[in-house]
This record gives structure tokens, C-alpha cells and sequence, in this order.
């Protein structure tokens, strides 16, 4: 048994700066770094009960999701047998494309422990 959560959706871009102040004024949410994490800039409060943030990247813009999980192998293995398909391992993050070509990354737990487990999915 595992539990895990849609916890994250994440703007993706190389224009990050644009795009954090487009969407903060577009979502009534306020714009703020996330400290330690110089690629991130939190949209707090843009979707409630989730984590909203435009991250930097190299790459084309795109929007992705993060699930968390008390369990990486048995969330990764879960969605796998669901069609996705591993794309790469950075740290404890998964990165797996979803049939239809969207990202998701499966990750730890990352949010208050207490809101996880009232949210979170049982998987047997």
C-alpha cells in the first residue's frame, strides 16, 4: 500500500520573470522566490490546496505536475502500468511522460504532512 497526490502544477519556461509576473497579475497571486531554489518563483494561493510556480528551464515552455508520494517506486511503477513512461531520475524526482506527451514528476512528500495524508489517494 502507497498513498500519493496531485501536489504541484508547474509553468515551465525560460522567460521566467514575464511569466511570473503575467500569471500573478492574471491569478490574484502573489509572486514570490522560493529561497534555496533560484529556478522557482512561487504563485501563492493561485490554486488552492495545490503548489503553483513558474519554474526556468532551457527548454520550449510547457506546464507540468508534480505527484507526491510516500512511496517513488510504487507511484512510478503505478503510473508506468498506466501508460506513462520514465523519461529520467534527477535526485528523488522521477520524470515520466504521460500517454497524450505531458510531464509528471513523481516526488516526496514535500507538503504538510497532515494535508498529504487528508488528501491522498490509497493505492493497493
Amino acid at each position: 500500500m502507497h498513498r500519493s497526490r496531485l501536489s504541484t502544477v508547474l509553468i515551465d519556461t525560460p522567460e521566467a520573470d514575464k511569466a511570473a509576473a503575467f500569471w500573478s497579475a492574471a491569478l490574484a497571486a502573489p509572486a514570490r522566490p522560493v529561497a534555496g531554489e533560484e529556478q522557482f518563483t512561487s504563485l501563492e494561493r493561485a490554486l488552492p490546496g495545490l503548489v503553483t510556480a513558474v519554474q526556468r528551464i532551457d527548454g520550449e515552455p510547457r506546464i507540468h505536475v508534480d505527484i507526491e508520494t510516500d512511496d517513488l517506486d510504487a507511484e512510478t511503477d503505478r503510473l508506468k502500468a498506466l501508460g506513462a513512461e520514465e523519461v529520467s531520475r534527477w535526485l528523488d524526482c522521477r520524470t515520466l511522460r504521460a500517454p497524450g506527451g505531458h510531464l509528471v514528476c513523481v516526488i516526496p512528500v514535500h507538503s504538510d504532512r497532515e494535508e498529504f495524508e487528508a488528501a491522498a489517494n490509497v493505492w493497493e
